[in-house]
């Protein structure tokens, strides 16, 4: 008898296939630029990416799309007399993909230009969760013409169809990293560690090493402050990006964070950012965890 992890990997190869598929680049690429053309940093993005929830909003639109449609499935296969149910269920997600699938393309949109394995599997991902959109829809119109047995099996597709791309976006989140926040398994050191000589450090930010916690150090507002340098959102390093007051505004996709506590000012990121307390000490700066900034 095969263990589960055998069991599991079983269906890694399709996604390491979809990985591999250069011919998604173009499309991919051309979709992505486009949408990042229309969603531009600021309310909607925010709104969109879950920066006012604090984590990404993609995966808990999901649940109801998922949640719907498989109650409806189970609702056809049971029979009984009340079939409107399994009706109203197939309608209901059908409504619910719409912004599910908005926050989605949004999410997906920010890869980095060199993530070309999470643009492929995304653009299957949701190439696959249109087609089950599509086949619900003919569902819920072959049940309004009394044509039951038609609009079952339409159902029982588009749920054999979810589970693939569920699968897939597992695999962007679980093997890829898209919507986890880039800094959770390497916050920073809680004691006084040195950084870089202090003379290095001006209006300007400059990138240094704490240990082996990657950091922006900068003076500004009259202080020295500092940050982690990788972007929480997708992993940009904050250092190349721009200072406004005491904000920092990362490169890759704008987001903004405050230089003080690492709080965000505005997403598309989500999670904050780790802050340093720092000091100066015989020439060199020195920077440790701030407590609160977790």
């Amino acid at each position: 008898m095969a263990s589960a992890p055998a069991e599991a990997t079983k269906a890694r190869p399709v996604a390491r296939a979809i990985e591999g598929a250069a011919a998604l680049d173009a499309p991919a690429k051309a979709l992505a630029k486009g949408v990042r053309g229309v969603l531009s940093p600021g309310p909607v993005k925010d709104a969109l990416s879950g920066t006012w929830l604090g984590h990404a909003l993609h995966p808990l639109l999901t649940d109801t799309v998922i949640g719907t449609w498989t109650s409806a499935l189970l609702l056809d296969l049971a029979g009984g007399k009340d079939s409107g149910a399994a009706d109203r269920l197939v309608a209901a997600g059908i409504v619910c993909a719409l912004p599910t699938a908005l926050t989605g393309v949004s999410d997906w949109a920010d890869a980095e230009p060199g993530a070309d394995g999470v643009r492929r599997v995304g653009a299957v991902h949701a190439a696959g969760n249109v087609a089950a959109l599509g086949l619900q829809t003919a569902s819920l119109l072959a049940r309004r013409r009394g044509d039951r047995g038609r609009g079952r099996a339409l159902s029982l597709g588009a749920n054999a169809l979810l589970a693939l791309t569920g699968y897939l976006g597992g695999h962007l989140t679980l093997a890829q990293g898209i919507g986890v926040d880039q800094t959770v398994f390497d916050p920073g050191t809680d004691d006084w560690t040195d950084a870089v000589a202090a003379d290095q450090v001006g209006t300007e930010p400059v990138a240094a090493v704490a240990g082996e916690t990657p950091v922006l150090i900068v003076r500004a507002g009259g202080a020295l402050l500092a940050l982690h340098d990788r972007c929480s959102h997708r992993g940009c390093s904050l250092s190349a990006g721009t200072v406004d007051g005491e904000i920092i505004q990362c490169p890759c996709h704008g987001s903004r964070f405050s230089l003080r506590d690492g709080h965000v000012e505005r997403g598309p990121a989500t999670a904050p950012q780790p802050a340093f307390e720092v000091r100066e000490r015989l020439g060199r700066i020195e920077v440790r965890r701030q407590p609160q900034s977790r």
